[in-house]
């Protein structure tokens, strides 16, 4: 599989902001004080790593596996109410972020399905930006759960 000029400049952005979306879950796993966001942020984080490792292969000029959807279902309980504290205060910090960042992987790969020219890339491509956009419904949900999303 041969990638043109600008599909291998826009790989490496995406395999840079996936490397960045892995780092975040991860670090932030253990930032977090609610333990159903710890699980929530240390599952999203292979899920991200799934990402970077399907770019990868892309970018060695493999085929992309397609494993379906990697997209997680939490039910949350809420842990904090309207009363702000230092715990809540914090994971709504870490929520925020991530959130952010989500709509940014998202809009990346918006970009990227309609820039890559071969139809399985771009189907791969928009199944991981269907992830993310999963991601951020999650973190709104945790959130608004939680009186964290105004």
């Amino acid at each position: 599989m041969q990638l043109t000029q600008k599909e291998t400049s826009l790989l490496k952005d995406m395999k840079d902001y996936e490397k960045l979306c892995v780092d975040k879950y991860t670090k932030y796993s253990s930032s977090a004080n609610d333990p159903q966001l710890k699980n929530l942020f240390s599952e999203a984080a292979k899920i991200e790593q799934s990402h970077y490792d399907t770019l990868s292969r892309i970018e060695s000029g493999s085929a992309p596996q397609q494993n379906g959807s990697n997209q997680l279902q939490p039910t949350f309980t809420a842990k904090y109410t309207s009363t702000d504290n230092a715990e809540k205060q914090n994971d709504a910090y870490l929520c925020s972020d991530l959130l952010e960042t989500e709509k940014g992987a998202s809009h990346l790969y918006d970009t990227c399905v309609f820039e890559f020219t071969d139809a399985t890339l771009r189907d791969a491509l928009n199944q991981i930006q269907k992830d993310e956009q999963h991601h951020g419904k999650m973190l709104y949900d945790y959130m608004s759960k939680n009186a964290m999303y105004s």
